[in-house]
This record gives C-alpha cells, sequence and structure tokens, in this order.
C-alpha cells in the first residue's frame, strides 16, 4: 500500500521516561508503516534541556509557531530530586509553560469516551471539556521565605518612576510569600479563544473564578471576558444557540458534578490544571484525556495531558513488562495529523486520522485494553501489555481499512 504524503512538516517534541519509550512505538507500529511522516524534531528529555541550557524548549515552541502544527510527548519539569538523580546544572522550568506562555495560548482538555468505562459521576453522559488559561498565575510566580519579623508590600514602580504600594502583611515571626501576576493581553487571548471553541464545537461555556474573595485579579478576569462577550460574540453565540456564563468556582464545581456533561468549562491556569485531572479521573483515566494548546493565530500543539509515568518506567529499565496506558499520547498524534492535513488540504490524512481513533476504541470497547482500564471496564477484559496494545490497534486499523 502507497504511504500517505505530507506536504509540510508537524513539529515533533520528544520527551522522558515510559512516555518516550511509547512515542517511538507509536511511530513505528502506527503511523509509518501508512504514512511518509514528516516532522521536525525536537528533543525535550530532560538531558537534552539540561545540555542545551533549554534553549531547545524555545526552539521547539518557535518552530511550532512557524509550522502552525505541533505535536508533544510528555516530558519531566524536575524538583530537587530530579536535579539530582540527572546531574542538572539547574531546576529547569516546565516545558509546558514556557511553550504556552510563547505561544500564548489556552489548553483545551476533554475525555476520549469508551463504551465499557462508565464515568464515576453517573449523571455524565457527555464530555466535559477544561479550557485552562496557559499563562500566569502561580506557574510564574516569585516566592520567598520570610526569615523573621517585619513587613511584606506590594510595590509597582511606573515608568515615570511614581510608586504604588500595599502592604501584604506585617509578620510577627517566620512565613511564606509569594507573588502572582497577570497580564490583559493573555486573558483576553485566553477568553476569545474560549469563544471560538465554543463557536466552533457548539458547546455551552462556563467560566468559573473566585472574585468574592479575589476582589480585584479575579474579578478583573470576569470583567475582560464579559467586555468581549459582549462586544464581539454576543449575537453569534445566539445564533449558534449556545450560551455563555460566568460563575464562582464553587457554584461551578456543584453544577458540574449534578450534570450531564457537554460544556465547555473554562478556568484560569491552576484551576485548570486541577480540574482537568479530575474530569479525567472521574471519566476513567488520565491516560484517556486529549489536551491541545491553541494559540490566538490558530496554531495548534498536541499532547497528552498525563505525565511521563515514572514507575512504569523504572520497571521498563529493570527489563519488567508494563501495561502503560498509550491512548492520550497515540489521540495527540492523530489530532496534529488530522489539523495538519485540514490546514493543508489533506483529506486522506485527516481520514486516516479519523480511522485510526475509531480503532483504538474499537479495540478497547471489543475487550483488549492496558491494565488500568481493564480494572474500571464493565465487561470480560483482556489486559495486555503497552505493545500487545498497539499490535492489537494496528490489526484493526487495517482490518477496518480492507
Amino acid at each position: 500500500m502507497d504511504k500517505l504524503q505530507m506536504t509540510t512538516p508537524l513539529v515533533e517534541m520528544d520527551g522522558d521516561e515510559m512516555t518516550r519509550v511509547l512515542w517511538a512505538d507509536i511511530k513505528d507500529i502506527l503511523l509509518r508503516p501508512y504514512i511518509d511522516l514528516k516532522t521536525v524534531y525536537f528533543d525535550l528529555g530532560l538531558k537534552n534541556r539540561d545540555k542545551t541550557e533549554d534553549q531547545v524548549t524555545v526552539d521547539s515552541a518557535l518552530a511550532a509557531m512557524k509550522y502552525g502544527v505541533a505535536v508533544k510527548c510528555a516530558t519531566i519539569t524536575p524538583n530537587a530530586q530530579r536535579v539530582e538523580e540527572y546531574g542538572l546544572k539547574q531546576m529547569w522550568k516546565s516545558p509546558n509553560g514556557t511553550i504556552r506562555a510563547m505561544m500564548d495560548g489556552t489548553v483545551f482538555r476533554a475525555p476520549i469516551l469508551v463504551k465499557g468505562v462508565r464515568p464515576t459521576v453517573r449523571t455524565w453522559e457527555k464530555p466535559i471539556t477544561i479550557a485552562r488559561h496557559a499563562y500566569g498565575d502561580i506557574y510564574r510566580n516569585t516566592e520567598m521565605t520570610v526569615p523573621g519579623k517585619g513587613r511584606a508590600e506590594l510595590v509597582f514602580t511606573g515608568e515615570d518612576g511614581r510608586e504604588t504600594r500595599k502592604t501584604i502583611f506585617d509578620f510577627k515571626g517566620p512565613g511564606i510569600i509569594q507573588g502572582i501576576h497577570n497580564l490583559d493581553s493573555s486573558i483576553s487571548s485566553f477568553a476569545r479563544a474560549c469563544f471560538k471553541y465554543a463557536l466552533d464545537t457548539r458547546q455551552d461555556l462556563w467560566f468559573s473564578a473566585k472574585d468574592t474573595i479575589s476582589k480585584v485579579y479575579d474579578h478583573h478576569f470576569k470583567d475582560i471576558f464579559q467586555e468581549i462577550f459582549d462586544a464581539e460574540y454576543r449575537d453569534a453565540f445566539e445564533k449558534a444557540g449556545v450560551t455563555y456564563f460566568y460563575t464562582l468556582i464553587d457554584d461551578a464545581v456543584a453544577r458540574i458534578i449534578r450534570s450531564k456533561g457537554g460544556m465547555i468549562w473554562a478556568c484560569k491556569n491552576y484551576d485548570g490544571d486541577v480540574m482537568s485531572d479530575m474530569i479525567a479521573t472521574a471519566f476513567g483515566s488520565l491516560a484517556m484525556m486529549t489536551s491541545v494548546l491553541v494559540s490566538p493565530d490558530g496554531k495548534y500543539e498536541y499532547e497528552a495531558a498525563h505525565g511521563t509515568v515514572t514507575r512504569h518506567y523504572y520497571r521498563y529499565l529493570k527489563g519488567e513488562e508494563t501495561s502503560t496506558n498509550p491512548v492520550a499520547t497515540i489521540f495527540a498524534w492523530t489530532g496534529a495529523l488530522r489539523k495538519r492535513g485540514e490546514m493543508d488540504g489533506l483529506k486522506d490524512l485527516c481520514d486516516f486520522a479519523d480511522r485510526l481513533e475509531k480503532a483504538v476504541v474499537g479495540t478497547i470497547e471489543d475487550g483488549t485494553m492496558t491494565k488500568d482500564l481493564a480494572l474500571i471496564y464493565e465487561g470480560r477484559a483482556n489486559a495486555v501489555n503497552s505493545r500487545e496494545f498497539l499490535n492489537a490497534v494496528r490489526d484493526r486499523l487495517e482490518k477496518d481499512s480492507n
């Protein structure tokens, strides 16, 4: 069979540990036999990030903005233990954080639904998409320990030299301080990305924050969303038959739990980080959640929502068999290939992405899956290792294509 041709490469960002192993297997078993795969490759493995002083992360983000579509493997964000384990020069920042900041994007995460894996929340019937702001807050914070008694102040010095000061706290003893920030331009991009995505997918949009407590910071998000909606999107939402509203995050959580699903839930950076994990786990598994970063000018970076699966990697290094779920990583590739096909007018590439996703879901629904899903599957499950699952998907893909 002739391989499908690509006209523009994807930006490929390789990663770490067990997901790096699966990354190579997915290409070898499910992609290269069928596609003349063209990528601009960047090694975002921790050792190479350390070797390049993290310049490789910056270069990969620039390439994503140049070519328009990227696909990323999970990567390590090092803590003190990782610095020692890998002998790093310093505790490098999150590659995802760097890429998100450079692309000024919004992260949309949604679960992959399969029959036989029922959500923990019995009312959920449709996927819930988390729209996560991808800039600022604690992910670009400044923090310090307070050694003892003294005054902590928030100080802003304007270009004209004038200072604005507010007392944070008068410390009577040791403590800690954290300073966070955000940008009107980034919040505006976040809002527009959410409104556009809601219109594209014909889903209602909820935005939640905590403006009753954070009367300036969170309220500013709320105001910008409302101003942009009123000025640019209200009529389009009415025509499309979808709604937008703001609510306190406390209320959003209660309403989400009682809902049938099917909406986009927009959250600030940290809220989106936590709530996307909650949604994924409640729908079945973090390894069954897609994630796409969308920039304001229409650039896309696809990845799995989960981490590098360290525990399985250590077992793999010992030569032990592992049953790591590769589904979200496969869907990162299919999402990127479909978007590349859409941008380049390659219908066959889009169709292949659709067929591969269908083969993945069909394999699971027929009872073959990794152990994480077998534990919660309602039916007779054949638990297999990672490569066996990929081979089963390939067999189904070829069967369905004939």
